[in-house]
């Protein structure tokens, strides 16, 4: 683990597209993760919250046009400096498969995706105890459900992102990566949770993919974060350069 550290530190992170605010549930302002993004040289940061679809920390649908303005004022005093307004959206079981509307998407420059506890329509219940008690792992209906979920999401809708596959259900990681691939849908290493884990970069290396690194910070201090996903992609044999927003300094 020592040289995957110190390997780790010949690099840098160019952009982090995967920030929360407290217009879900950070704990930080958009201009609060700007700021941090800015002091570590970052040439690009997204502002990404929660899709409006979860039940405790969803963004507001009406405030999308609120963060729109801030980012719009923040831009002249970071010109060096790209800044996104984007949201992570939750999948979902049924038609759009994401919870965002066509309107949604119009104030936009990026969506991101991921199942989250929290989402009516998208097998909640099945997942959390299965989360807690292993009651419907493996090969189980909810496997092919899920995978299900997370192919059709990328089918129809066009995810710059899809935020830590494998987090907080099972999921067929071959199978979503093979969408990934068809749908040009970068697939994360992420900085707050476990995924991918090890084994599933290897399963998701397998296939012509590009995988990005998101700090998933909700904290502003962790924005721009990802050296323990990179030793993780290093643990996988993941060759760095197929990471797409870090460089070797």
């Amino acid at each position: 683990m020592d040289n995957f550290k110190k390997i780790a530190s010949q690099y840098r992170m160019v952009y982090d597209h995967h920030t929360h605010t407290v217009f879900s549930h950070g704990k930080g302002t958009i201009e609060d993760n700007v700021k941090v993004a800015y002091a570590k040289g970052l040439k690009s940061v997204a502002i990404t919250d929660h899709g409006p679809g979860h039940l405790t920390y969803g963004i507001k649908r009406g405030k999308l046009i609120e963060m729109r303005q801030e980012i719009e004022r923040l831009k002249p005093l970071y010109p060096e400096m790209e800044i996104l307004l984007g949201v992570e959206a939750n999948t979902l079981r049924q038609a759009p498969y994401i919870d965002l509307t066509a309107e949604d998407k119009k104030l936009l420059d990026i969506v991101l995706a991921g199942y989250h506890f929290g989402i009516l329509k998208a097998g909640m219940v099945p997942n959390y105890i299965n989360a807690h008690t292993g009651l419907f792992g493996g090969d189980s209906g909810l496997k092919a459900s899920n995978t299900e979920m997370i192919l059709n999401a990328l089918y129809e809708n066009d995810i710059e992102i899809l935020t830590h596959p494998g987090d907080k259900g099972p999921f067929d990681i071959e199978e979503i990566a093979k969408a990934c691939h068809d749908t040009k849908t970068k697939i994360e290493i992420n900085a707050k949770h476990k995924h991918l884990t090890v084994e599933e970069i290897k399963l998701a290396a397998k296939y012509d993919v590009e995988f990005v690194i998101g700090s998933d910070a909700h904290i502003a201090s962790n924005v721009g974060s990802f050296e323990e996903p990179l030793m993780r992609a290093l643990e996988a044999g993941l060759e760095p350069e197929r990471i797409v927003n870090i460089v070797k300094d």
